[in-house]
């Protein structure tokens, strides 16, 4: 395959979006949640495990914590009880603590509205607040990249050899895609990583943009 032009690759994720939306809509997102304070919690014990899972442990959880300030003055080995099922339970524990204390000491248990704000607070990392700022505040900043986006910006060549860390593929991704659509692009690809771009066995003959993917060109 010949080197795509940016011009070209633009267009290219034009008709990927198009198709997406179609599909999926704007996507929606797998989490959860009834206000900020919640997702940011949600999305951090998402790390290293399912959605599914998340949305089983965090109705006990918000019940017992609704507010940041409950979450702080709780007991860790209660948080820890409550979240096992998932793994990594001391150290979720511990972010999640941390993350309770300072939005109920330094924000006024408000979850902030601004990326730099967002990843002060403990276990919030970029795209945590990429996820937080698009789903909670329709506020695109950038673009989260979890396994699925990963996975599929490299796929369909978006994101180059050298783009090896989930930064580095966000900024290809930024390139090529343009603001108004930064919002929609993971919600709609983690859908589509699990119905079609799968990490094992892709349902590449029954995807609905193989034709505009290079990696089902063979």
């Amino acid at each position: 395959m010949p080197r795509e032009t940016m011009a070209t690759k633009r267009e290219r994720a034009m008709l990927v979006e198009e198709r997406m939306m179609a599909h999926y809509g704007e996507g929606a997102c797998s989490l959860d949640y009834r206000n900020p304070f919640q997702l940011v919690v949600a999305v951090v014990l998402s790390a290293q495990c399912t959605d599914a899972a998340v949305n089983r442990v965090t109705p006990a959880l918000f019940e017992r914590y609704p507010a940041p300030a409950d979450l702080a003055g709780a007991r860790l080995e209660d948080i820890e009880r409550i979240i096992h099922p998932l793994g990594f339970f001391h150290s979720k524990a511990r972010s999640l603590q941390g993350l309770a204390r300072t939005l109920a000491t330094e924000f006024d248990s408000k979850v902030p509205q601004d990326m730099q704000l967002l990843q002060k607070l403990p276990g919030v990392g970029r795209k945590t607040a990429n996820v937080v700022m698009c789903e909670a505040f329709r506020d695109a900043r950038g673009i989260a990249v979890d396994t699925h986006v990963f996975r599929i910006a490299h796929r369909l060549k978006f994101a180059g050899p050298s783009a090896d860390t989930a930064d580095k593929t966000e900024r290809q991704l930024l390139k090529v895609y343009p603001k108004e659509q930064w919002l929609y692009i993971n919600h709609q690809w983690v859908h589509f990583g699990r119905d079609y771009c799968r990490a094992r066995n892709p349902r590449c003959a029954d995807c609905f943009a193989a034709d505009l993917c290079p990696s089902c060109e063979a």
